[in-house]
């Protein structure tokens, strides 16, 4: 059973073999779809200014609902303007939450930390806290959660329902959020 300890500024995160390997597995689904269907990039340049003004990203939303909940238009009411900052904003977003998400699967493969328990310092806690998030926000779209739902129905949900075992996944990083938010404060 997964276990938060607090030293200090540290938090001490132990998870059971299959934890871990469960909470990569779903790490490694969301960089794959973070990446899919993203175009390459146009060029690279080794110049730090072209790079920090590269505007080669896509100008319509994501196809999937997933990506477009975790990258949502900036601009409800202009399509020209969420057009706009998606073309200058999309793939650092990604990359971000891409990064955040490799960082936490790298902390998972070491397996030496992971049967010792895994130290999360500053950065490494909210770049947890993050990924996590993400992957919640990706489970709750797929389930078709919403904000008004009566959460005791989905927790409800018979054993040889199909979407139990995604609730129970959902569920499951919602309380690893909860604990490591509680530990970190």
């Amino acid at each position: 059973m997964t276990r938060f300890r607090k030293r200090k500024k540290t938090v001490i995160v132990s998870f059971a073999e299959h934890e871990a390997d469960i909470l990569a597995n779903l790490l490694r689904n969301l960089v794959e779809l973070l990446y899919d269907g993203m175009p390459p990039r146009v060029s690279e340049s080794s110049d730090p200014l072209a790079a920090l003004l590269d505007n080669d990203g896509p100008t319509s939303p994501p196809e999937d609902v997933v990506l477009q909940r975790l990258l949502p238009d900036a601009y409800n009411a202009d399509d020209q303007a969420s057009s706009e900052f998606r073309r200058f904003t999309e793939r650092g977003l990604r990359d971000g939450k891409a990064s955040d998400a490799k960082r936490v699967l790298a902390a998972l493969e070491d397996a030496d930390a992971v049967e010792d328990g895994i130290v999360l310092e500053g950065e490494d806690q909210l770049a947890w806290l993050r990924a996590l998030n993400d992957l919640r926000l990706a489970i709750g779209t797929r389930l078709d959660i919403k904000e008004e739902d009566d959460y005791s129905v989905w927790e409800k949900l018979p054993d040889d329902d199909p979407r139990r075992l995604t609730y129970d996944l959902y569920d499951w990083l919602g309380y690893l959020q909860s604990a490591l938010l509680h530990n970190i404060r």
